[in-house]
């Protein structure tokens, strides 16, 4: 699409996909100033431009800008400080921006910039209907008034997207009898039950995986505890409903895009031209299919399961579902006018949902921002995690434990390096270290502390007083440790 809209000009793209000797020849381009547009992921913002006049970050909210292994860093945060450094302009786009990045732009910080419709002569806005699951019967997770929607949308000739962000057969391998549950033996997590498709070769077969530490298995026959041959899957992931869906509409063309589906390279790129040329009736998909895309015979979306991401641990979590159901909806009537979203849901009422039918990010966004404010959570204040890992959760928690209590009993120490933390400590809170949610990943235990303050300059002097001493005490614990500063997940 650059390439169409800029003919003239030479693009280098870069991603982690590509060859050694491809990424050499882009960055070669680009040092040469023989590119004049760079197009690329998070690592494009090291790119090594001569003569930088604009910066765009493309849905500035999404999570993947921040990598979260080796070196840590923020490829939005960069562009956003390479632009300062040079005096040019940063685009931060996006229809559901980080509540950081609005907080900002609300305090004067950035300048806003709106478009209120849809870009393009024939983009039309799609309507949102909410199915309350509390007063209808399920068949698979879905209601028999969504089935007779997707009925309709086919019989019209058009597309119907079913969105459930869970890939797989189902979630977990249960037995009612004695409450078994598949769980992997590497990681305190539960082996999702996956479908593998024989190729009309036969029957298909099932895998239990761990999408943690990759982990197969093949599913018992009968409970490892008690031995009931009468063991279920529970839940629903993308290829039940792709298979319920199969059997519901035996005469439409289903189509399941997700990461499962998409393994060889330019699968993914095959099946969406397939959605593109009109060969898909019905597709199913995962987040893979919430953004980016535009498909001009599509004009129904149905989401299942959005409920789950209401109730979580993590207070941004209703950020990140009013953002991926909105971008999802996106998908619906963007060249066909009566394009209509179902969402089946038992919280009707909620907030959430009401400014997602108005589709109106800025109620959501005051709504959310008051709450964080009463909370005191980021914007209002900023944090740094630090994780510990080792074979044993004992020795993770004792390694917090101990790099807490020196900064709490500063005060009473002679070591001069325990000193300088007494007026560096001031306007800092610390919480108690906790396990992961998700414990152990591959035999490895994982423990976590958070810090917070109320100032982002507080907290930069603190750290590396503070970071200084932590390598030798963990070295006496024996544990691994990384601080993040502004953790996306906690």
């Amino acid at each position: 699409k650059f390439q169409e809209r800029f003919p003239n000009e030479q693009i280098a793209v870069m991603h982690s996909s590509l060859s050694d000797g491809q990424r050499l020849a882009a960055w070669v381009n680009v040092q040469t100033k023989q590119a004049n547009i760079i197009l690329g992921t998070r690592m494009a913002i090291f790119s090594p431009v001569q003569n930088l006049g604009l910066i765009v970050i493309d849905e500035e909210h999404d999570p993947s800008y921040k990598q979260l292994d080796a070196l840590r860093y923020s490829a939005r945060d960069l562009a956003v400080w390479r632009g300062h450094q040079l005096n040019i302009p940063v685009v931060l786009g996006s229809a559901t921006p980080s509540l950081e990045t609005w907080h900002h732009a609300q305090e004067g910080k950035y300048d806003v910039c709106t478009l209120p419709q849809r870009v393009g002569e024939l983009a039309f806005k799609p309507t949102f209907e909410f199915i309350d699951t509390r007063k209808e019967r399920l068949h698979e997770g879905m209601t028999q008034v969504m089935l007779d929607e997707i009925e309709q949308c086919i019989e019209r000739g058009q597309q119907a997207l079913v969105f459930i962000n869970r890939r797989g057969f189902a979630p977990v391998l249960h037995c009612p009898s004695c409450a078994w549950n598949s769980e992997c033996t590497r990681c305190s997590a539960y082996m999702v039950m996956h479908r593998t498709d024989s190729g009309g070769r036969g029957p298909n077969s099932y895998v239990l995986q761990c999408h943690h530490c990759g982990l197969q298995r093949r599913p018992p026959n009968a409970c490892p505890e008690c031995g009931n041959l009468d063991i279920q899957p529970l839940g629903r992931g993308t290829q039940k409903v792709e298979e319920y869906l199969a059997q519901k509409f035996p005469d439409a063309r289903i189509q399941r895009i997700d990461a499962d589906s998409t393994k060889r390279k330019g699968q993914a790129e095959a099946l969406f031209d397939l959605v593109h040329e009109g060969e898909v009736d019905i597709l199913v998909g995962t987040q893979m299919v919430s953004k980016g895309h535009d498909f001009k015979k599509l004009n129904l979306v149905c989401i299942l399961n959005a409920d789950s991401g209401l109730y979580t641990h993590d207070f941004r979590s209703s950020e990140r579902l009013f953002a991926q159901l909105l971008q999802v909806a996106g998908r619906a009537g963007r060249h066909l006018p009566g394009g209509k979203v179902l969402l089946q849901t038992n919280e009707v009422g909620h907030p959430l949902y009401q400014a997602l039918q108005l589709q109106d990010y800025d109620l959501f966004a005051k709504h959310s921002l008051a709450e964080r404010r009463v909370a005191q959570l980021p914007p209002f204040s900023f944090q740094a995690l630090i994780t510990a890992s080792s074979k044993h959760l004992e020795r993770c928690m004792a390694f917090l434990e101990e790099i807490k209590e020196i900064v709490i009993n500063a005060d009473a120490s002679e070591d001069p390096a325990h000193q300088q933390l007494i007026e560096a400590k001031e306007g800092m809170m610390f919480y108690d270290p906790v396990p992961l949610r998700i414990v152990r990943v591959f035999h490895v235990e994982r423990a976590q502390l958070l810090i917070e303050s109320m100032s982002r300059a507080r907290l930069q002097r603190f750290l590396p007083l503070w970071g200084a001493l932590l390598p030798d005490i963990a070295r006496k614990h024996r544990v691994k440790y990384v601080i993040e500063v502004d953790p996306l997940e906690i």
